[in-house]
């Protein structure tokens, strides 16, 4: 990888109690923003921001949005100050051309727990602007792809690009009490995990023909799309490397990866 170029993160985020709690998968993405070279912004591909066009945030000081339910008080306290970038938002405007990218100037959004989860563990000092993109609903995996391939110049400026969603999120089928995951889970997690490592991101957009446990793993998929960022983000001497992994209640992959 060019000494220059920022890595790309996809992030399994799972629960929004990652935040707060103390495990396995918080320890890591405290070490990870410890071991990672320092950016300069931050744009979050969130799966929990979904519109009806391309949106970014524009703002300069991003709300931390607790959307979510049923969680003790303690979550719904927690605050993720961060700056915002509109400086960082313009740039992704200008390089992306295969879709309009609206601005969020009705300051509407902020950092939802996809974004902060994730970011107050990697960067508690919450001093690093942050700017979020929106997925499209309208736009078909293919196009995400492309998107996001329009956004690798921000490697290049110290940018650091995080997909934060799951490779398997099905609530539906959640079992709060399962010691394994369901086998359609673990054998989607697998398939997937091959697929990365050999570069066939083709099959990975296409994930509809990847059979019943695909069908299983993406019952919809705004949590699988920021994992298309990360991949079409890589560049040809990228390595790809995993950094946390595990199937919890069953049917929620946190597979997590770093690209270059």
């Amino acid at each position: 990888m060019s000494e220059k170029r920022m890595p790309v993160l996809f992030i399994g985020h799972g629960s929004p109690m990652n935040a707060i709690e103390e495990n396995e998968f918080s320890q890591t993405w405290q070490t990870l923003g410890e071991a990672l070279p320092y950016p300069k912004a931050i744009l979050s591909i969130s799966a929990h921001w979904e519109t009806p066009s391309t949106q970014v945030t524009g703002m300069a000081a991003p709300k931390t949005i607790h959307d979510f339910y049923g969680f003790p008080g303690e979550l719904y306290r927690v605050s993720y100050p961060a700056p915002g970038s509109p400086e960082l938002a313009e740039t992704v405007r200008g390089l992306v051309h295969s879709t309009a990218v609206r601005p969020d100037d009705t300051f509407s959004w902020g950092l939802d727990h996809g974004a902060w989860s994730v970011l107050r563990r990697m960067y508690p000092a919450a001093d690093i602007p942050v700017v979020q993109l929106s997925l499209d609903r309208t736009l078909p995996p293919r196009d995400h792809y492309k998107l996001a391939r329009e956004l690798l110049p921000l490697r290049e400026v110290g940018v650091l690009i995080v997909g934060s969603g799951n490779l398997v999120h099905n609530l539906r089928m959640l079992q709060w009490d399962a010691d394994r995951p369901y086998p359609w889970a673990a054998e989607f997690d697998r398939l997937a995990t091959e697929l990365i490592l050999a570069g066939e991101h083709d099959r990975l957009v296409a994930y509809p023909e990847l059979g019943e446990a695909a069908r299983l793993a993406i019952p919809t998929n705004e949590h699988y799309l920021p994992l298309l960022y990360a991949l079409a983000l890589r560049a040809g001497d990228d390595e790809v490397q995993f950094f946390a992994e595990g199937i919890v209640l069953g049917s929620i992959s946190m597979r997590s990866l770093r690209i270059g």
